[in-house]
């Protein structure tokens, strides 16, 4: 049996005022992934358990088949494993975004989505002024970056950046046990920030300026147990974003890199499709992951976010389901989002989200419908707690 999760970052939503009342599902062409709808499963799952925040950490724990109230340790540390970070088991590791701010509101959690050369050079410019023997920025993708303190002790609450946007920066502050010291560290940022050569560049091009980080994420030291362990199958993990690569580093998977997949709405969505199908000749499950649809749905961009959905099912779901078909051997796909990013709401939320599945033992058991939020709900079919999903999608 040859597996296939497609999962399109944050496409779950609700309906929009920019859609004419529509959600982008329901607005997007999509053939393929109706078919499966259709004459496969559809139904819904709870990917977020009501303890934890509604991350593509946590989400995407659920949909592989890891319980995140047991396995969670934090976003950081599994974009830390992705880059090779090692951590000692008293370090703390903090998601660190390259931001914009104005009139103390958080105006941009992408800093114009900086591309990673010129983060690079800032992060390396944090370091040379703020970084000790104790504290380390690692440069990562685009506006996405880590900060590493050995020595102290949190106990925390922080905010994730892209969920503040237009909010006031005091009332969204770290709080807690030695948060002073991640407030300073933010606070020092400005002043390196504001007069390097590269954000005067991006203002002279009327773009906007990393002049702030965000630090946010926190955790220590992961551990998973193996896929292979577990289910007795040799995966493989298709993304741009260091958080699934580090939690397919985790769990044992190859990490299948794609040129010019860049995790946003300019990524190369033939190039994934392409590489999930060589994928499939030495690899038992492939996930194929893409972030465009929740960055879109950050942004508040309903254009991008139907021209996201509708790049992944012709150039991803619908290769691969033709391979699918043509190998002669049985075969299952699901396809399904992490979470919801509403346009309206440009952040992510909690609520269950739609997936359908097609393949060998699949058959509807009754009809689907098209592949949106509304038609999910009608079937009755609901996963409620998330990380059973994959058990269901697997061994049912």
């Amino acid at each position: 049996m040859k597996y296939v999760v497609i999962i399109p970052d944050g496409a779950a939503d609700r309906p929009s005022e920019s859609l004419r009342g529509k959600t982008p599902l329901e607005v997007a062409r999509l053939p393929h992934i109706n078919r499966i709808a259709s004459t496969g499963r559809l139904g819904t799952v709870q990917t977020v358990p009501d303890e934890l925040s509604p991350g593509s950490d946590v989400a995407i724990l659920s949909l592989l088949g890891y319980d995140p109230t047991e396995n969670y340790t934090g976003r950081a540390p599994l974009e830390a494993v992705a880059q090779d970070i090692v951590l000692g088991p008293d370090d703390w590791v903090f998601r660190c975004n390259l931001v914009t701010v104005g009139d103390e509101e958080m105006v941009d959690y992408s800093a114009g989505h900086i591309s990673t050369k010129e983060a690079e050079v800032l992060i390396a410019a944090l370091q040379q002024r703020l970084g000790t023997e104790n504290l380390r920025f690692y440069a990562g993708v685009g506006y996405r970056h880590l900060v590493v303190i050995k020595g102290e002790t949190f106990s925390v609450r922080t905010v994730p950046p892209h969920d503040i946007m237009g909010q006031p920066l005091k009332k969204h502050q770290p709080k807690g046990k030695n948060a002073a010291r991640l407030k300073d560290l933010m606070t020092a940022s400005r002043e390196i920030l504001a007069e390097h050569p590269v954000n005067k560049v991006r203002r002279d091009l009327g773009e906007n300026m990393a002049n702030q980080i965000w630090l946010w994420g926190q955790g220590k030291r992961p551990a998973l147990e193996s896929f292979a362990k577990r289910w007795g199958l040799r995966g493989a993990a298709i993304t741009a974003v260091d958080l699934v690569r580090g939690i397919a580093k985790l769990i044992g998977w190859e990490i299948i890199k794609v040129e010019g997949a860049t995790g946003y709405f300019d990524t190369n969505y033939a190039g994934k499709g392409h590489a999930a199908i060589e994928a499939l000749k030495k690899h038992d499950l492939v996930v194929v992951h893409v972030e465009a649809p929740d960055e879109a749905g950050h942004n508040g961009d309903a254009r991008e976010k139907v021209r996201a959905l509708e790049a992944i099912d012709r150039e991803i779901v619908g290769p691969v389901l033709a391979a699918l078909e043509a190998s002669g051997e049985p075969w299952r796909i699901l396809v399904s989002p992490d979470h919801e990013t509403p346009l309206d709401l440009r952040t992510h939320e909690r609520q269950p989200v739609p997936f359908c599945m097609m393949g060998e033992g699949m058959a509807a058991a009754r009809p689907g419908g098209t592949f949106t939020e509304a038609n999910a709900r009608k079937t009755g079919m609901h996963v409620a707690v998330g990380h059973e999903l994959m058990e269901y999608f697997l061994k049912r």
